[in-house]
């Protein structure tokens, strides 16, 4: 069994198509193995993957690179996944099954306090975000995704970050609002957490006006 480092925290018929989505998901990410799975979800909202065949440790390689993984055994100087948990004066905490701790100048992503730096880099809560583990010291953001978020504000692009939605459920809010052609991609951050990528001459806050009426999301803006 693998448990994937995305949660799961919507409810009702939501929660159903977002569980639907992820095994669809699941299973374009192993296809071509011979493996069976099986999804289900953890009482702390994390779901897991049961994997039986003989590809299940390649399925489970796989899934991990995709997802990242939620394991009690960290190891230090290993790189791992949490989701954004919470944040205050001190720093971020993220869930990796635990609470992970990433004091304020750990995080390695320029001036401001960790709230400013939440809402500059989009940072909807649950946001996936890679940690490096460390021995007897604070865990930090990973370079890795630092390098990530600073991207995001030099690109020529901006960004509309959502969390509590699936993909495809804001692909067709934009289409639904008429911006299909405003817009570049809509990237996967995690299970319920999305990433819609503008087009150069497209202005966010703008899209987020348009859009937030009908997506009961958290939705921040990226602008570079």
């Amino acid at each position: 069994m693998v448990v994937l480092a995305t949660k799961l925290y919507v409810g009702g018929d939501a929660g159903d198509r977002a569980l639907d989505s992820l095994d669809s998901l699941v299973g374009n990410d192993l296809d071509g193995l011979d493996v069976e799975w099986t999804t289900g979800l953890r009482d702390d909202g994390f779901p897991s993957v049961t994997l039986t065949g003989e590809d299940a440790s390649v399925a489970r390689s796989v899934l991990g690179e995709t997802w990242g993984t939620i394991t009690p055994h960290r190891e230090a100087g290993e790189r791992y996944v949490g989701t954004l948990d919470s944040w205050a004066e001190d720093g971020f905490v993220l869930d990796a099954g635990e609470p992970v701790h990433i004091p304020e100048d750990e995080l390695g992503l320029g001036a401001g306090t960790p709230e400013q730096i939440r809402t500059r880099y989009g940072l909807v809560q649950h946001t996936p975000l890679r940690f490096v583990e460390r021995d007897g010291e604070p865990a930090q953001l990973a370079e890795r995704e630092r390098d990530r978020l600073y991207d995001w504000t030099r690109a020529d692009t901006g960004r509309v970050n959502v969390n509590s939605a699936t993909r495809a459920e804001v692909r067709a809010t934009v289409n639904r609002a008429g911006h299909a052609e405003d817009i570049i991609t809509v990237e996967r951050l995690g299970l319920l957490e999305q990433s819609i990528v503008c087009q150069p001459a497209t202005d966010p806050p703008g899209l987020l006006s348009d859009i937030g009426p009908h997506l009961p999301a958290e939705m921040l803006c990226i602008i570079p």
